[in-house]
C-alpha cells in the first residue's frame, strides 16, 4: 500500500451500541453521516459534549463498526475491511494522534517515537534521526529520550504522542484534541506540524476545542449533532 494522496469519504453511516449489560437495549447514536476530506484538506467535527465527534473518528479508525453505510479512507472501505486491511491501513495510510499515550512500559521515548517508521521498513538509524528531529521540534529534552515516556509528565506525553503520530508521513490523519493542555510555545509548534502536514497533501479529520486552533488550521467544520437520530430504542 503506498504513502500517496488519499480521501476520506463516508457516505451514510450509521452507528449502534448494545447495552448487553441492560436487557440488550439498543441505542442508536447516529445516522445518516456523510463527510468527504480531500488532500490536503483539515476538517473540524465540531458538537456539544456526547454529540459524536470521538464516535466517528473511531469508525473512520476501524476502533467502531459503523452499522451501516461506507467509510472509505484511500480506497479501502474501513467499515467491511478485514482486520488486516485495516492493520495494513493504519501502518502506512491512517496516522491517528490520540488524548493519551498508550504505549508498551520501559521501551525508550526514542524508540517509541521512531516505532511507526520502522514498521513501514525505515532503516533504524534514519527513523531514530527522524524521531530525535521531533523530538527536539517538540522541546522534549534529550536526557528524557532514552527513558520510556510512561514516567513523563502529562504534557511531555502528549507532546511524545504528537512526535510519534507525525513521525510517518501518513496521507490521512485523525487529530483528538492535538494542541490541549500545551503552553503557547508547544502549541505553536503543534500548529506548525499540522500545517506542515496539509501543505504535503494529508487529508485531516480533528477535534479542536481550540476555537483559534481550529479557525487558523480547519478549512471546513461539520457539525456532528445533525447526524444523530431520535434515540428512542
Amino acid at each position: 500500500m503506498a504513502v500517496t494522496a488519499v480521501t476520506i469519504e463516508l457516505r451514510n453511516v450509521a452507528k449502534t451500541f448494545t447495552l448487553h449489560n441492560q436487557g440488550g437495549a439498543v441505542i442508536r447514536v447516529m445516522d445518516g453521516a456523510h463527510l468527504s476530506v480531500a488532500p490536503g484538506e483539515c476538517v473540524a467535527l465540531t458538537g456539544a459534549s456526547g454529540a459524536g465527534k470521538s464516535t466517528l473518528m473511531r469508525m473512520i479508525y476501524g476502533n467502531y463498526r459503523a452499522a451501516q453505510g461506507t467509510i472509505l479512507v484511500g480506497g479501502v472501505d474501513v467499515a467491511i475491511a478485514p482486520p488486516r486491511d485495516i492493520i495494513r491501513l493504519r501502518r502506512e495510510v491512517l496516522g491517528y494522534v490520540s488524548q493519551f499515550l498508550r504505549v508498551v512500559p520501559r521501551v525508550p521515548t526514542l524508540d517509541v517515537v521512531a516505532e511507526p517508521l520502522r514498521a513501514t521498513g525505515v532503516p533504524a538509524e534514519a527513523a531514530r534521526d527522524r524521531a530525535a528531529a521531533l523530538l527536539e521540534r517538540l522541546n522534549i529534552p534529550r536526557t528524557l529520550w532514552g527513558l520510556s515516556p510512561t514516567t513523563f509528565s502529562g504534557g511531555e506525553q502528549q507532546r511524545v504522542n504528537i512526535a510519534r503520530g507525525f513521525a510517518h508521513p501518513f496521507p490521512a490523519l485523525l487529530l483528538d484534541e492535538p494542541t490541549a493542555s500545551l503552553d503557547f510555545a508547544n502549541r505553536e509548534i503543534v500548529l506548525g506540524l499540522i500545517e506542515d502536514a496539509k501543505a504535503r497533501g494529508a487529508a485531516i479529520v480533528g477535534i479542536f476545542h481550540d476555537e483559534a486552533a481550529r479557525a487558523r488550521i480547519c478549512d471546513r467544520e461539520i457539525d456532528v449533532s445533525v447526524f444523530a437520530p431520535d434515540r428512542a430504542t
